[in-house]
């Protein structure tokens, strides 16, 4: 088949041409949480269908933006990852997330809450200024999958998989993370509703955790 181009002598024309079509860039931004297996990103992408699916990752293969790697023992399964090309699109898959921030409005009905999606835009929304020195680690247990973020030197970084020795693991599910970052739930409404529970912290360590991600702090 032949891809449909734009036919531009221009850098966004060119970069279109590669990202342009229907659910490639949500395939990088969950990719930019780490490695997966094509059943991992089928699932994370409700809607997409299992041929489209197929048919974009041969299309970001063959554009240089993913590659095929072989997980080592005792995993060993295959599993897809961003090139060097397809990491550089970090900074614009936070600069698309920033803007389209404004038009999301409350959950529709037919709206899905995507676990992995909240971990890039904790990248995006960090707080350099807020964390200070702080050096940390959370673990996240969210609806069956876990991820870790790590805050450390005035950065912050995130990934799907468990941390090594966390510092706090915190338990919840995605309508509560989403209330914490983007509707104003303060940490302390969502303990004393055991909506959060806290494994190797306290209540603190949530508060600060929400003072440096959450894009709507609380009573605001």
């Amino acid at each position: 088949m032949t891809r449909r181009t734009y036919s531009q002598y221009c850098g966004v024309a060119r970069a279109l041409n590669v990202i342009g079509d229907r659910w490639t860039v949500l395939i990088v931004r969950d990719l930019l949480v780490g490695p997966m297996r094509y059943k991992d990103l089928l699932e994370g992408l409700q809607g997409i269908g299992t041929n489209l699916l197929a048919a974009r990752l041969r299309e970001m293969e063959a554009a240089g933006v993913v590659e095929r790697a072989v997980l080592p023992p005792p995993a060993g399964s295959t599993v897809y990852r961003l090139t060097e090309d397809g990491l550089a699109l970090e900074p614009v898959v936070f600069a698309i997330g920033r803007w389209g921030s404004r038009f999301l409005g409350q959950p529709g009905e037919a709206d899905v809450l995507v676990p992995r999606a909240y971990f890039i835009a904790m990248r995006s929304r960090f707080r350099p200024e807020v964390a200070g020195d702080l050096a940390t680690s959370y673990e996240f247990h969210i609806d069956g999958h876990v991820y870790e973020v790590r805050v450390e030197a005035g950065k912050c970084t995130t990934r799907e998989g468990g941390a090594l020795n966390p510092a706090t693991v915190i338990s919840l599910d995605v309508e509560t993370l989403n209330a914490l970052m983007l509707d104003g739930l303060s940490p302390e409404a969502a303990i004393r509703e055991r909506r959060v529970s806290i494994s190797g912290g306290d209540a603190t360590s949530v508060e600060r955790f929400v003072a440096i991600f959450a894009i709507r702090q609380p009573g605001r």
